[in-house]
């Protein structure tokens, strides 16, 4: 074989190599990416602090408080894989409802819990004294809110998604707003105010809007990642966002102006008021729930 075969092979083997060493160099930045967001720290804006309050809790969505100061909290799997918890205030963990399809949205409701399922046309619940009953059934029902009068929940759909109305005395259901590409969350406030996500298609394209009767519903806050949830308390307008990676917990306070209280989350889901200054929030990507709480001058 002349020099020119063995140059030819040399120069095939060689090219061979790099092509290698490049797949295998993309895969790994591919990996330590991957790694990098997966324990990208959660960082707490000045002011405030977080804790682990509960971990090991696969797919926890939603969350609710009863009289008695038991924690209740959902798995969000589909198919009738997903359940409801409880934790009672002595520290005992129980299955209290199991058989659900994606339970996303939990409420304290006329002293039991409404329940909520996105797993395509499902009924939401009403479950009390270890009974459940139906409600209303909707289409990926999420997000669920209440005046005292009556129930509003709100349907995660691509186009054709509706903000519901039931009343409580009367059983009627009524349409506030058809229409709404991928609604999530909801929440009203104490004057009335009625608040709701959508998501958006893409980063960063997701809103909040407030429900209007002459059917504008202003836009509030625009440039979200995914926003989810949302709660509304004395300090303002709680929003928290659904993405995979560096999701946020946001303010809008009572002056319009937002603040990112934490960062560095992992799909944030629900958050539950427990105190002023001090809440609960489900982070389904990493299967825990975190104690959020305003720091005092003594405890900085």
């Amino acid at each position: 074989m002349d020099n020119l075969n063995w140059n030819s092979i040399r120069a095939a083997v060689s090219e061979r190599a790099w092509m290698l060493w490049a797949v295998a160099a993309a895969v790994l930045s591919g990996l330590l990416f991957l790694a990098w967001q997966h324990f990208y720290p959660v960082t707490a804006a000045a002011g405030w602090a977080y804790r682990v309050h509960l971990d090991d809790l696969p797919q926890v969505s939603a969350l609710a408080t009863d009289p008695e100061g038991s924690l209740y909290w959902t798995r969000e799997l589909g198919n009738g894989r997903g359940s409801l918890f409880r934790r009672s205030p002595d520290g005992r963990v129980s299955e209290v409802l199991a058989g659900l399809s994606k339970p996303d949205g939990l409420l304290s409701y006329r002293g039991g819990l409404a329940l909520s399922q996105e797993g395509g046309e499902q009924r939401v619940l009403w479950w009390r004294d270890g009974q459940s009953e139906t409600l209303m059934t909707g289409r990926n029902v999420e997000g669920l809110a209440s005046d005292g009068r009556a129930l509003y929940a709100i349907e995660d759909l691509p186009a054709e998604g509706r903000l519901l109305r039931l009343d409580a005395v009367s059983g009627t259901l009524s349409v506030l707003r058809g229409g709404l590409r991928e609604a999530e969350g909801l929440a009203i406030c104490g004057n009335g105010d009625l608040f709701y996500t959508l998501k958006g298609k893409g980063s960063g394209k997701g809103s909040v809007r407030r429900w209007s009767a002459d059917g504008s519903d202003p836009l509030l806050v625009a440039d979200l990642d995914a926003p989810g949830f949302l709660m509304c308390d004395e300090e303002g307008l709680w929003i928290s966002e659904d993405a995979t990676h560096r999701a946020r917990l946001l303010l809008l306070d009572r002056s319009g102006q937002l603040h990112v209280i934490l960062s560095g989350l992992r799909s944030a889901q629900t958050i539950l008021a427990l105190a002023p200054g001090r809440l609960l929030l489900a982070e389904q990507g990493r299967g825990r729930v975190l104690l959020v709480e305003r720091q005092t001058e003594s405890g900085r």
